[in-house]
């Protein structure tokens, strides 16, 4: 079950620059950089209520985000939901003819288990699944 919004994935092609800007003009505090090998990308958090702002700067030419930048530029790359058993809703959206991206959960960013969706089947945006994963802290 889908328990709130985690967080949104911006795209930036500096991680330094951006991370300075929410900082200085927006006033928020970074909460933590991490490099995320399997998804080729270096990610900085921010806090905003409940909810956090993910910062993706890729690491390769060939890894999602670089792709993303090349074809829109900068800016919000994915939602992401946070649910209490991810792969019972990647079940039920599969039931739901959602195109899976992962069919099973990967790790991600703070520890979290996580599935993309095909964004050809969820109204054009980019979704992802999370679920905090039990062995580590969350951010």
């Amino acid at each position: 079950m889908i328990e709130q919004i985690d967080h949104l994935g911006i795209a930036v092609h500096r991680l330094d620059d951006a991370v300075e800007y929410y900082e200085k003009a927006l006033g928020l505090h970074c909460l933590g950089r991490e490099e995320v090998v399997s998804q080729k990308v270096n990610t900085a958090f921010f806090a905003v209520g409940e909810v956090h702002l993910e910062l993706l700067e890729p690491t390769s030419e060939d890894s999602p985000i670089a792709k993303f930048l090349k074809k829109h530029g900068p800016g919000i790359h994915h939602i992401a939901f946070r649910v209490d058993d991810i792969d019972g809703q990647l079940n039920t959206v599969k039931q739901a003819g959602v195109r899976l991206i992962h069919e099973v959960p990967i790790e991600g960013a703070g520890a979290k288990l996580v599935a993309f969706l095909d964004p050809k089947t969820t109204q054009g945006v980019l979704t992802e699944l999370c679920q905090a994963n039990r062995e580590r802290p969350r951010i």
